[in-house]
Parts: C-alpha cells; sequence; structure tokens
C-alpha cells in the first residue's frame, strides 16, 4: 500500500525486533530542560554516526479551515534561512559536514532531522536551535516556496489516482475531525496563502515546551544533554494554544465515494474506524487490530493474496492494514485492483467475503502464529536504521505513547489470541462503519505526467 497505513504497520510489527539478539543499542534516555523541552537519546555503536531529529508536536490535525496545509508549508520555509543561516546555507552546512537532512509533516507531528558523523553532533544541534526561534519568512522566498508546494501536491495527490482515492476516503469517512483535512492541504488553501499565516503557526507551535529533541547513535547520553541545554535551554518556554477535543461522530450509515481520474485500472478502498492505541498496557484491541491486518496482508501466504489474487484471480493486488498510532481515529482499510474484466464491485465483495469468513469462522492458532513469526522475520532488518528508530520514537511519543512501552508492546503484540482477532473483525467491520471509495478510470490521454518539484519534502 502507499499510504500512512504501512509506517504504523510497519511500527508495530517491528516491535518484534526485540526478540532478535542486538547487543549494540541500549535502552533510551530522557531528559526535560528547564524550559519544557524534552530530550531522549538512545546509543547505538554499531557505526560512528548519530542521527538528530526534533519533533514539534503540531501538524495538519492542528490546522484550521482556510490554512489547510500551512504545516507542511511552514516545513519547507524552516529550510529559508535565518538572520545568521541565509536561505539554503542550513542545508550546504550539513553536506559539507558529510551528513543529509531532510523533514517530514504528518498529521500529527512535524519532524526535522539529519544524518551525520558523530563528531557533528553539535552543528546539528546549533543549527536547529537557530531555526527553532530564528527563521526569516521573507514575503519573497514564501512566494516562491509556496509555488513548490503547490506543484508538489501536483505530484503527490492530483497526478496520482490511488492518492486522490486515499484523500477523498478520509474527507467522506469524516466529517468533524480535522484528519479529513490532507496534510499537503486542499489547493484553494494553498493558492489563498500568505506568508502571514505561516509566521503564525511558527510563533504560536514552534517552542521548546512542544518539541521533543530524538539523538539516536553513537553518543554519550550526558554529552547530548549538555549540548542540548546549551543550545536549547536558553529558548524561552511560551504558553501554548489550547487544544479543544475533536470528537468525530458517530458514523451512521455506510458512505461511498466515486473519484473519476485518468487511470489504467479501477481501484477500490475500504475504510472501517477502529480504536487507536491510548493506553499501551491496558488496551488489547489495536493489537489485535494489528494481526488482524497480518492475518489478511501479511505476506504471500496471507488470506487475501492466496484467495483473492492467486485463487480467484479476481484481484491483482489486495491490502489491508490497520493505522492505529494516532493522535486521532484510528482506521482499517482494505483495497484492491481488479484483474480485467471484473468490477469494483466484484473485488469490494470479494473483500467483504474475507472479512466475513474471519467474523465467522475465526483463524486458527496455527496460521495466527505463522503470521506473528513472518511478521518477525520480515521486519528485523529495519533495526539497523537509526533513522528508522529516531522517527519510531518520535512517532510514539506524538500520539502519547511512551516509547519506553515498546518491549511491552510486543509482548501485548505477541499475546494476541484468534478468538481477539475475531472479536475485533465482529465489533468493528460493520456496514454502518464502513466508508467506501471507488476509482472510475478515465482515458489516459492527455494525463499529465509531472516530475518531483525541487525542494519536494515528506508529507504522510
Amino acid at each position: 500500500m502507499t499510504f500512512s497505513v504501512n509506517l504504523t504497520r510497519a511500527l508495530l510489527l517491528v516491535l518484534a525486533l526485540a526478540v532478535a539478539p542486538c547487543h549494540a543499542a541500549t535502552d533510551a534516555g530522557e531528559h526535560k530542560l528547564a524550559n519544557g523541552m524534552r530530550v531522549i537519546v538512545k546509543p547505538d555503536r554499531r557505526a560512528p554516526v548519530v542521527v538528530v531529529m526534533v519533533s514539534y508536536q503540531v501538524g495538519g490535525v492542528d490546522e484550521v479551515n482556510g490554512v489547510t496545509g500551512v504545516a507542511h508549508v511552514l516545513e519547507h520555509m524552516m529550510f529559508k534561512g535565518t538572520p545568521t543561516v541565509p536561505a539554503g546555507e542550513y542545508s550546504r552546512l550539513i553536506a559539507e559536514a558529510g551528513g543529509r537532512e531532510n523533514a517530514f509533516t504528518s498529521h500529527d507531528f512535524t519532524g526535522y532531522f539529519a544524518m551525520l558523523q558523530k563528531s557533528q553532533l553539535e552543528l546539528a544541534l546549533r543549527l536547529e536551535a537557530d531555526r527553532m526561534t530564528n527563521i526569516t519568512l521573507a514575503a519573497d522566498e514564501f512566494a516562491k516556496e509556496i509555488k513548490v508546494v503547490m506543484e508538489e501536491r501536483r505530484w503527490r495527490t492530483d497526478d496520482r489516482p490511488r492518492a486522490l482515492v486515499y484523500e477523498q476516503l478520509l474527507a467522506t469517512a469524516l466529517t468533524a475531525h480535522p484528519y479529513r483535512n490532507p496534510v499537503v492541504g486542499w489547493m484553494s488553501d494553498l493558492q489563498s496563502m500568505r506568508v502571514e499565516d505561516a509566521r503564525d503557526f511558527y510563533q504560536r507551535w514552534y517552542v521548546p515546551n512542544n518539541a521533543t529533541l530524538v539523538v539516536v547513535g553513537d553518543v554519550e547520553p550526558q554529552a547530548v544533554l549538555a549540548l542540548a541545554g546549551r543550545y536549547f535551554g536558553k529558548i524561552p518556554a511560551r504558553a501554548l494554544p489550547e487544544r479543544k477535543p475533536q470528537e468525530e461522530p458517530a458514523q451512521l450509515g455506510v458512505k461511498r465515494v466515486t473519484v473519476k481520474a485518468p487511470a489504467e485500472l479501477p481501484y477500490v478502498m475500504m475504510a472501517f474506524r477502529a480504536p487507536a492505541l491510548r493506553d499501551a498496557e491496558r488496551d488489547w484491541e489495536p493489537y489485535a487490530l494489528e494481526m488482524l491486518g497480518a492475518v489478511l496482508d501479511g505476506g504471500d501466504a496471507a488470506r487475501l493474496n492466496r484467495s483473492l489474487v492467486r485463487e480467484e484471480r479476481i484481484a491483482s493486488s489486495a491490502d489491508a492494514g490497520y493505522d492505529g498510532i494516532a493522535r486521532g481515529p484510528g482506521f482499517f482499510y482494505l483495497s484492491a485492483t481488479p484483474t480485467p474484466g471484473r468490477t469494483v464491485a466484484e473485488v469490494e465483495q470479494a473483500l467483504r467475503r474475507e472479512m466475513s469468513k474471519i467474523i465467522e469462522q475465526g483463524v486458527t492458532a496455527e496460521e495466527l502464529d505463522r503470521i506473528k513469526a513472518q511478521a518477525v522475520a520480515a521486519h528485523v532488518y529495519q533495526r539497523d536504521s537509526m533513522f528508522f528508530q529516531a522517527r519510531q520514537i518520535a512517532m510514539l511519543e506524538a500520539a502519547g505513547i511512551s516509547h519506553r512501552t515498546l518491549d511491552l508492546q510486543l509482548k501485548k503484540l505477541r499475546e494476541v489470541t484468534p478468538e481477539q482477532v475475531q472479536e475485533v473483525a465482529r465489533k468493528y467491520f460493520r456496514d454502518d462503519a464502513i466508508t467506501v471509495a471507488t476509482l472510475d478510470p478515465q482515458p489516459l490521454e492527455g494525463a499529465r505526467r509531472a516530475a518531483p518539484p525541487a525542494g519536494a519534502r515528506h508529507v504522510q
């Protein structure tokens, strides 16, 4: 799948990495500076490298109507200079030091990261502290960058039919919650956005008491804390805007939307609300939903691929996944592309049939054990990525879940029973709670073929 479920699925399945021996990494240490900024350090001495990530607990979920996409636009503007580090100089300095850098915006948080040789740790911290408070936000740079963001929207969404389907799926599934708005923003909002919108967002949310510094690599925790105090500790805390509850009302019936866009094949995507992980110790349904996704789509032998693709040949691809690490509502997704000659209605019914089998017949202990073992084997290698470790920590913390619960989450995941998988399928896969988006393919002649815009960054 190409949507954000991949990230959550990888996160929870990578919890299984703890069963693999890995003596190079140690537990993360935490500290809070006097200004409220959190510092999390995770030593990993397998290479003389360090990943520095500053994450702000602000994203698309914190935007208001009329300025959707401003969190992502501001992410771009963070690379456009400060009084002491002119536009383009941040990236040049990191590259000159032999490192690489980038950033990403999600619904829940925004992250800025650099990967460098460990001797360059101080450089990365100095640059991040500078742009936490001093970005220039020049009108001429904004005018250029907003065009880059609009082109990025065209490239990532408008010219990609499945991305359009996912965008419309969320916009249809949700009525009140801001997850219904795309992180990249609606085009009309981008067209009317002004530099003042980005400046206001920056001043409200980019404060140390709304930020977490995550450092993973060949470092000494006390040395990191000393540098963090030197560069970030002098930045004063400021009061944050009040975050009011944004509860989505109950869905009262099946919702459907059709997207017409140039494409070769039709496509169907289904979503139903499911609980997100809130309490790593007491919750059990999110772990069962994760294993439900793995039973359906956890490898070549998983049910959707075996039944719909190989045996029935009704679909050329079929996917499932659970999006449950989030500040807002969680979702479970099903999707499929029909084979030539088959319709989206047929593959929708096939997806429903596979869910019904689990609801009515359940899964066997042998099947579930095999899926768990495959999950461990498939994702062990990701532990080698220091960037993945840093991002994993940042994402959990942004969702209000301590990264220290990773071993506990692993334990809970491995304790999921066949009965629990069947129960969550029965409880949440209901017609009154399902949203279905279908792609109605239009002729490809004249369809735009966009190249990635220069300066494009990550949107989830």
